[in-house]
């Protein structure tokens, strides 16, 4: 797929896409994250009770891709191994946070809303990093936070997640809302810096990458 072809999918996908508020109740939550080994993709996606943030599954998927690291286009990259392994857990999850953007995203399609969109449940983006936007630097306390702005709307929250450590961006993807999405990440974080469903699935990835490509 090309660019121009994937840009049109973004495009078209974006009609879909819905920000509103959470129409059940959130009972577990999943986080998905991938690693690399050239053209091999790893997803990994845990499974987590909610507010309680019990461990309940973790699986994966492997797969290959052959579209570039490019910002901006990263579900085309990562989406089909992330979608394989979600679809691996016994338990449909309620929402699901993603390493990455959601609206806050160029053409508001970032690689959680993606997700929502293909699989029909809320999504939260939740990245360690800004890809579109501007803003002021929240205050020094966990659970600081201040708007993420461009061309003067509000497209997500440069949230402090633990005192002292870089903030997350965080952008509703698909189903849930924005002060929505900032509640559910701070719940689902203690101790560190990510959310505990994200923390565990970016783990798992590092760990499947050494075993699965060791000696490759």
């Amino acid at each position: 797929m090309d660019l121009l072809r994937a840009r049109a999918v973004q495009e078209r996908l974006r009609e879909r896409m819905a920000i509103r508020p959470l129409s059940d109740e959130v009972r577990s939550v999943a986080g998905v994250d991938a690693a690399f080994r050239g053209k091999q993709v790893i997803g990994c996606a845990c499974l987590f009770s909610f507010p309680a943030l019990t461990l309940l599954e973790e699986v994966w998927a492997l797969r290959k891709t052959t579209f570039p690291y490019i910002p901006g286009y990263l579900s085309f990259r990562e989406a089909p191994a992330l979608i394989a392994a979600l679809k691996r857990l016994k338990t449909p999850p309620d929402l699901v946070l993603v390493d990455g953007q959601g609206i806050a995203h160029p053409r508001r399609m970032g690689i959680a809303s993606h997700l929502g969109l293909l699989l029909n449940v809320p999504t939260v983006g939740c990245a360690k990093s800004r890809l579109i936007g501007r803003y002021q630097e929240p205050g020094p306390k966990k659970g600081d936070w201040s708007p993420l702005l461009t061309n003067g709307e509000v497209v997500g929250a440069v949230l402090r997640t633990r005192q002292g450590v870089k903030p997350l961006f965080v952008s509703p993807g698909h189903r849930i809302t924005l002060p929505e999405s900032i509640k559910i990440v701070q719940a689902c974080t203690r101790t560190f810096r990510l959310p505990e469903p994200l923390r565990r699935a970016d783990h798992l990835s590092k760990i499947l990458k050494n075993d699965l490509f060791m000696g490759t």
